[in-house]
């Protein structure tokens, strides 16, 4: 069986309605295949109202519509690109996913069936739009570390969403708590965000790829206890001084302007887990829907390596023509 290696990037995160379907939007995109990318992860997001709502709902004014996502995921295979279609549920209350869910006690059972019965409901939306729409593959949650100990109730969620959609599954784990998701085995790859703070001010590309190699025996060590390939549904780091002691961080505007140790998070990624047989490949955080100007590129501090050293990096190794 030949190998399935993912040469992919994120797109489509903070798009609101509309944004997909734009001429900036068609731009982004083909540049981010003319870098050599072959997989697209189409993530978008819609709300809770708080980390303990038992009820997701729909923001018809902001999260993008099914239309958008049609367009996008047209336009993406029109340029070859495999579509991962990734949707998530974040907290209006500004509080991060991985919090959302209640104690795990007999008293807050109720709350869970609500919570769970409302998510499937978002999850199997999506996924008969996956199906419809040829998508690759689907994410069946992101960054949930505090519902992950809910074992039976998430092997019935992705058993109802196998039910309407035919394609392979992931679940996208977070860094240092890939070992708390006890139910790898329901899904056909193991995910992870995989921000693993291994630089900092001045680290080169060897220091960083000394620090990837624990964290490479560890995902083997998982691949082997479940048998599932491997794959960072989100890696990188902003193009700012010290963001590689700290690559999920996007809240430290004030830092300097720093490309190369972007850069060599890039590559020191990428030289350690590209060549291992059990690694099936990186979707990289992010490529935005709107683009800079390149002339701007020298002065971003974001994740974008849109004109950046990490970009001529990333290229060369996904072999862009």
């Amino acid at each position: 069986m030949e190998r399935l290696y993912m040469k992919g990037m994120t797109w489509g995160w903070g798009g609101r309605r509309g944004d997909y379907r734009t001429a900036e939007a068609a731009d982004s995109l083909r540049k981010l295949r003319e870098h050599g990318c072959e997989w697209v992860a189409l993530s978008f997001w819609t709300w809770q109202e708080t980390i303990h709502s038992t009820q997701i709902t729909f923001d018809y004014g902001y999260t993008v519509t099914d239309r958008d996502i049609a367009h996008a995921v047209a336009e993406a295979k029109k340029l070859g690109l495999k579509v991962l279609l990734k949707p998530v549920v974040n907290s209006k209350d500004r509080i991060w996913r991985a919090h959302i869910g209640f104690p795990h006690t007999p008293e807050t059972a109720p709350y869970w069936d609500r919570w769970f019965e409302s998510y499937t409901n978002f999850l199997v939306h999506y996924a008969e739009l996956a199906e419809e729409l040829g998508c690759d593959m689907f994410c069946v949650g992101c960054e949930m570390i505090g519902t992950e100990p809910q074992k039976e109730r998430w092997t019935k969620t992705i058993a109802r969403v196998r039910e309407v959609y035919g394609g392979p599954l992931i679940y996208n784990a977070n860094h240092g708590k890939e070992e708390g998701v006890e139910w790898f085995d329901q899904v056909d790859l193991i995910g992870t965000s995989a921000y693993y703070p291994v630089g900092g001010p001045g680290a080169t590309e060897a220091d960083m790829i000394a620090n990837w190699l624990p964290v490479r025996d560890k995902m083997e060590r998982l691949h082997r206890k479940f048998g599932k390939p491997v794959v960072f549904v989100e890696i990188g780091c902003r193009s700012a001084r010290g963001c590689s002691a700290m690559p999920w961080d996007f809240t430290h505007g004030e830092l300097p302007f720093d490309e190369d140790e972007q850069a060599n998070f890039y590559s020191s990624a990428l030289k350690v887990f590209s060549d291992q047989p059990w690694f099936a490949g990186f979707f990289w955080w992010d490529w935005s829907v709107r683009l800079y100007p390149i002339e701007e590129a020298k002065r971003n501090v974001g994740f974008d390596i849109y004109g950046k050293r990490a970009g001529q990096v990333l290229a060369e190794w996904y072999g862009a023509r």
